[in-house]
């Protein structure tokens, strides 16, 4: 969290609408917006296992290693507690990883903070749907 920041609650509505940011930022690789949105201190845990930090994780995208073509998610459920925000749902995401395109379908857990008005997001725990 920011230091000497204010936590500031967080409604279900501003949390759905700084995902929906974050996956146009991801899908339209917008690297500035992805700065502004990740938290210093993300930690994203991929289906996969991979764990990726603020900076490992925009890398996989700038350097082209990962593309997000298309990001959906139904079945959601946010819970708020203060400050943070907690998004559960499906994602149904259609992406490219080295050159292979792949359909992957996941439940997730996505964690927001809200700080001085700020959202950023924290955490993903993502597991993928056989």
């Amino acid at each position: 969290h920011a230091a000497g920041g204010a936590c500031s609650p967080i409604s279900r509505e501003e949390a759905l609408k700084a995902e929906d940011a974050r996956y146009a930022a991801q899908m339209g690789d917008d690297y500035v917006a992805m700065d502004k949105l990740f938290s210093p201190e993300l930690v994203y845990i991929h289906t996969s296992s991979v764990l990726d930090s603020k900076v490992s994780y925009i890398e996989s995208m700038h350097s082209g290693a990962v593309k997000y073509k298309a990001m959906r998610r139904s079945d959601v459920t946010v819970r708020n507690f203060g400050c943070i925000a907690i998004i559960n749902g499906i994602g149904d995401y259609d992406v490219r990883v080295k050159d292979k395109d792949m359909n992957v379908v996941l439940r997730f857990t996505s964690i927001w903070q809200k700080t001085n008005d700020t959202l950023q997001f924290v955490s993903w725990q993502s597991t993928r749907i056989p």
